[in-house]
């Protein structure tokens, strides 16, 4: 998880809104898996958010799936 926040810490001030909704993703994916599911919801909200706004369909559809497997 530390490489996503690495990754996370570069991508946001350079404007990198998708590849920063597709980092949120991965960790409430990496969170989920891991057992830390109270971590999850807050990324997986901030990522949805972020496809929503860039209206990038299939990313809010992959966000979705994973919000099913949290649930």
């Amino acid at each position: 998880m530390p490489n996503y926040r690495k990754a996370l810490a570069r991508a946001e001030p350079r404007g990198m809104r998708p590849l920063v909704a597709h980092y949120h993703l991965g960790l409430a994916k990496l969170y989920r898996r891991a057992g830390e599911r109270e971590q999850s919801p807050e990324r997986l909200t901030t990522a949805t958010t972020m496809y929503r706004e860039m209206d990038m369909r299939v990313w809010l559809d992959q966000a979705a799936s994973e919000e099913r497997e949290l649930n």
